[in-house]
């Protein structure tokens, strides 16, 4: 029975279940792809240093996707379970346990999450190899080493995509059955609104790691020079992800400073205080990817910038470990402005078609298709200005600090065009898919949008 309750709801939802299963299959074409490094790295007639350089790219690179990935899914998933509280209050009025509930939301994702793997494995092979092209094309690998896609990739791609994607289902489903009708119902609306316990302690321990790292690229690596590189570069990643676990209590701080700014600025900015007062965790949802790209993406960024210029100011060619240092960095941007994006922008589908009703009603209420949208506008403004601004003040912890290693100065003279092109791919992919999603509900006429 609960088989066949997931293999409905999947055929019923199946639009719904699209952004899910587009984030699981990019986040397994990272994993897939890095992992075939350690692969190609076992393989036979490796030499030492490609073998190094291979365990290197598969296990640092590949460990922090994977790290991304499960925060991603985690996200995901539970913004969807959380969205399907009225279907989970009927499936209990018609006899249906929380348990059953629990193994049909389980089942669902464990089928999404299977079909996205085995559809990254063509795709991971390809860029598998690509990666591979471009370590001997720089020289860091040997260019008789073969590339091999086997075990570990198909493994650690499997095991993590699916292993997240059901966990993730089963956290999220039994929450949401432990409630009432009536509390899950309303928490499909606003989302989690309380940051507990369960947030705070892994954002605590992930702050203070950054911050430790930080402090220990200026005081134990303050004369190693390069090497202090992959220490300040995970500060980054760690204070990220420690600001995203605070985004419920970061949206309820905006929203205070943001009812005062947007006083008194029409329709419009009413209705984009009481949205965010009402529906902090769909802003919350939205807000993490964007502190995740800007963060990680600006703190990596400009930490290689600096060290090229060091590099650039002695005289001397780079060195092997420096150029796979490097690459390392590009391809972990590159990574990252990819995965976060699609992280945004389904998010941000996903929580904006949700709202169809909620247009509608504003729409039968008086509201002019134009000053919905501004709506929609002025939120996604406020909740870019917040991830950004976050953002950069989790990046400080990897630039400011290996900036007083490499240039002996607290601020880095560096181009200011590179943090506003970060923003702009920010602004650009969150004011796009609010709006264009917006606007492709506004079609629909508001009487036919009321009905379930």
């Amino acid at each position: 029975m609960v088989f066949w309750l997931a293999r409905a709801s999947l055929r019923r939802r199946a639009g719904a279940f699209t952004g899910s299963f587009l984030v699981l299959l990019f986040g397994a074409v990272m994993v897939m792809s890095f992992a075939s490094m350690l692969d190609t790295g076992r393989g036979t007639g490796v030499d030492a240093i490609s073998s190094e350089t291979l365990t290197t790219m598969g296990s640092v690179v590949g460990g922090w996707g994977m790290c991304l990935v499960v925060f991603a899914v985690v996200s995901t998933l539970g913004l969807s379970v959380r969205q399907r509280a009225t279907e989970t209050a009927l499936l209990k009025s018609a006899g249906a346990t929380p348990a059953q509930i629990v193994r049909m939301i389980a089942g669902e994702a464990a089928l999404v999450s299977v079909a996205a793997a085995a559809a990254a494995v063509a795709p991971s092979y390809l860029l598998g190899r690509f990666l591979l092209g471009l370590l001997k094309d720089t020289g860091q690998v040997a260019g008789g080493v073969a590339f091999a896609f086997g075990t570990i990739a198909l493994l650690v791609g499997f095991g993590v995509t699916v292993g997240s994607a059901v966990i993730a289902a089963l956290w999220t489903a039994r929450q949401a059955t432990r409630v009432s009708v009536a509390v899950s119902v309303i928490g499909a609306a606003t989302g989690p609104v309380r940051l507990t316990w369960k947030r705070i302690v892994p954002a605590a321990v992930l702050l203070i790691g950054g911050l430790y790292l930080g402090v220990l690229t200026v005081t134990a690596f303050a004369d190693k020079g390069p090497d202090a590189m992959p220490v300040a570069g995970q500060a980054c990643i760690l204070a990220s992800m420690g600001l995203a676990l605070l985004a419920p209590g970061l949206v309820r701080a905006t929203t205070a400073l943001t009812g005062r700014l947007l006083h008194g600025r029409g329709a419009a900015g009413y209705l984009t205080v009481q949205h965010l007062r009402r529906r902090t965790g769909q802003a919350a949802s939205a807000l993490m990817p964007i502190i995740l790209f800007t963060g990680i993406g600006t703190g990596i960024l400009y930490l290689q910038l600096i060290e090229n210029r060091a590099v650039a100011a002695t005289g001397y060619l780079r060195s092997n470990e420096q150029q796979n240092i490097q690459t390392l960095n590009l391809v972990v941007i590159g990574m990252i402005v990819v995965f976060a994006c699609i992280m945004l922008i389904n998010t941000l589908v996903a929580s904006t078609t949700f709202r169809r009703r909620e247009f509608a009603q504003l729409r039968l209420a008086g509201a002019t298709p134009a000053q919905v949208l501004r709506t929609v506008r002025t939120e996604g403004l406020v909740i870019v200005a917040t991830g950004t601004v976050l953002g950069v003040l989790a990046s400080a912890v990897t630039v400011l600090p290996y900036s007083i290693v490499r240039a002996d100065r607290w601020i880095p003279d560096l181009p200011a065009w590179v943090l506003l092109a970060i923003i702009a791919v920010a602004v650009t992919a969150t004011l796009s898919a609010a709006l264009g999603t917006a606007h492709r509900m506004l079609r629909t006429p508001a009487v036919d949008a009321m009905a379930p």
